[in-house]
């Protein structure tokens, strides 16, 4: 969290207001968030004119005139908010960027996110495709090639960028895909499905601007609607809307996995050991 609806949401409320707008000073309050480390960041970027703003993935990318490029990783608690130069200083804000009338701070209490420069680097690497952009054919070549859970295996970026637990949980539910079926035993079929309820998914999320559960917000401050949409997610206890069956929880990979034992059946569960803590992670 933020996952692709939410950077898309900010990606849609930043680009109006600084395409095409120059950045004026720069302060970096915090070194350790820019990669690689060392880098001038202030330096680069102090004179600039923004070229775009985009998404690949969970990243902000954006470029400078000169197709020199860097981007903004959210993490989990980053925000990217656009700001009076009046307003106060938030702790935990480690960027600002200053341009005529006002600022674009960065702020991440947890520090999972940062600032990565890219100078004329494409920001694809390591990144898998598009989630609203692959064919379900190309999605089940992928799955077929690893034995892991597929909420694990959707949740690699390699294999698929942009997709979060939120939201991989709400379409394997819509998609009737137990988490933990391994991804290479799904059928053509199944696979098919997962495909489209992927690409539903995110389409509603980002109708709705996201899902605020704590800390996202968009760029102008605003919070997300698309929490009090969610069938499965962070719902451990509340009956499923489509059937009445309680949703369950357990964790995965350090994480929580929401599913509805009655939509979702467990047809080919593989042997392994799940922490049932009822804490929230």
């Amino acid at each position: 969290m933020p996952e692709l609806p939410e950077v898309q949401t900010v990606v849609a409320t930043l680009a109006p207001r600084i395409v095409t707008r120059r950045i004026g000073r720069v302060e970096l309050l915090r070194d350790d968030i820019v990669h690689p480390c060392g880098f001038d960041l202030a330096k680069a970027l102090r004179s600039k004119t923004v070229q775009s703003v985009s998404r690949r993935g969970k990243r902000i990318v954006i470029t400078l005139v000169g197709d020199e490029q860097f981007y903004v990783h959210l993490g989990m608690t980053g925000r990217l908010t656009i700001d009076p130069p009046s307003a106060q200083i938030i702790k935990h804000t480690h960027l600002i960027l200053h341009f005529d009338g006002f600022d674009v701070r960065f702020r991440d209490p947890r520090r999972f996110g940062g600032v990565w420069w890219l100078g004329q680097q494409s920001a694809d690497a390591g990144m898998g495709p598009e989630p609203l952009d692959l064919r379900p054919a190309e999605l089940h070549r992928r799955l077929a090639k690893t034995t892991r859970a597929v909420k694990n295996a959707l949740l690699d970026q390699r294999l698929v960028a942009g997709l979060g637990n939120i939201y991989v949980d709400e379409a394997l539910h819509a998609a009737h895909i137990h988490p933990l079926t391994p991804a290479d035993q799904l059928s053509a079929d199944a696979v098919g499905r997962l495909s489209r309820a992927i690409k539903a998914t995110l389409r509603r999320a980002i109708r709705h601007r996201g899902s605020t559960l704590r800390d996202y917000l968009d760029a102008d401050g605003a919070a997300g609607g698309f929490q009090r949409l969610h069938r499965v997610y962070d719902r451990a206890g509340h009956p499923c809307h489509r059937c009445n069956t309680p949703i369950e929880r357990f964790v995965l990979g350090g994480r929580s996995t929401h599913f509805c034992p009655n939509c979702q059946p467990a047809d080919r569960r593989p042997r392994r050991r799940v922490s049932r803590r009822r804490t929230r992670a």
